[in-house]
Order: structure tokens, then sequence, then C-alpha cells
């Protein structure tokens, strides 16, 4: 999916929208969010290892979602990981 057809989508489902970086290797150990995430890959890749389906590496162009609650870690590939991400809290979900 590009990133314009993306943000479109958050947009019109309530999504706030947010860019970040990842440095290469890095790793955000398990956490939860008190919010729904649906994140886009623009560069390089990361891998989400989530507590319900396990760890899958995304790569530029593909894109996952995370429930708020969902306990997950998140860890950049070799060359680092940039990604569009859109969060709803439950006061926004449709």
């Amino acid at each position: 999916m590009d990133r314009a057809t993306f943000e479109a989508a958050l947009t019109q489902d309530g999504f706030e929208i947010v860019s970040i970086s990842m440095q290469p290797d890095a790793v955000n150990p398990e956490h939860v969010h008190p919010f729904d995430a649906r994140v886009l890959v623009v560069d390089g890749a990361m891998t989400v290892d989530r507590e319900d389906s396990g760890a899958r590496t995304f790569e530029v162009g593909e894109s996952f979602e995370l429930h708020a609650g969902c306990r997950h870690s998140e860890a950049a590939g070799s060359a680092g990981a940039s990604y569009v991400a859109g969060r709803r809290g439950p006061a926004n979900r449709r």
C-alpha cells in the first residue's frame, strides 16, 4: 500500500497520524498501548512480536494493526525502520 492511500484511510477512520523512525537494530521491549494502532512501514524493516500471534517482520509497503492492550515488542532491522502510525483512542472508535 502507498503512504497517501494509507494516511487517507487513517484520517477517514479517525486516527491521529504520526511518523516514527527507529535506529538500526533498536528494540522497544514488550509493552502495551492504550490506543489502537495501524502501522505502515515506509523504510527499512521492523519485527513485531505479539503475544497472540508471535513474531513477524514487516517490510516497506506492508502494514499491520495492534489493538489497544495487545502486549508486543518491536525491533528495527539492520538498516533501521521508519513508519507511519495511526493512533486511535477509545473515544474515537467508530
